[in-house]
């Protein structure tokens, strides 16, 4: 019995591997983001990944590339939106903390760190400084300290949060709150 395999087009079948990468990275960890178990999900080959990304490095890489994007599109959207009145700072914190827990940037981030492998790490760091540039600043307020304190808050959450405030019997928001306020008072909004 052969195996028939639709035919995707090159960019569909990288978007393809991108999303089951980023799947595989939020069920299962960073260290089961390789090759074959990308090619295994889609139905694809491990030669026919390899021609995309060059490797698994390449693969991570375009992952963080995509994940860096993709977050950072939509925090800036919800940004210009309170500085038109039409969202707040608490969406601003919610969407960071989930980019970083349950869409797992922490996760794919701290395995960079922590295996020295910058090449992924780079792409988060160097689209986050992009879009603190391109939101410019507003009204005198801090934009990049304010980033800084957001994003090293919602990733020590991603990786510490539920244990920590299991083990000093805290509410599981509790992190959330103190960034929330944290930016308040920077003088009133990350706006």
């Amino acid at each position: 019995m052969s195996i028939v395999r639709t035919r995707l087009s090159a960019e569909d079948s990288r978007l393809a591997a991108l999303e089951a990468a980023r799947t595989l990275l939020i069920e299962e960890g960073p260290q089961a983001v390789t090759l074959k178990a990308v090619a295994t999900r889609i139905g694809r080959t491990h030669a026919n990944l390899l021609h995309h990304f060059g490797s698994a490095a390449g693969l991570q890489q375009a992952l963080a590339v995509s994940m860096a994007e993709k977050i950072t599109a939509q925090i800036g959207a919800t940004v210009l939106k309170a500085r038109a009145g039409e969202a707040d700072q608490r969406q601003i914190v919610e969407q960071t903390f989930d980019a970083f827990g349950k869409e797992g940037a922490g996760a794919l981030a701290s395995w960079a760190i922590l295996s020295g492998d910058h090449s992924v790490l780079d792409p988060i760091l160097e689209t986050i400084h992009r879009l603190v540039d391109e939101l410019g600043p507003y009204q005198n307020r801090p934009l990049a300290a304010i980033t800084l304190s957001l994003v090293l808050s919602a990733l020590g959450d991603a990786l510490m949060g539920e244990a920590m405030t299991n083990a000093l019997g805290l509410p599981r928001e509790t992190a959330r709150e103190m960034a929330l306020a944290h930016i308040l008072s920077f003088g009133g909004d990350v706006k």
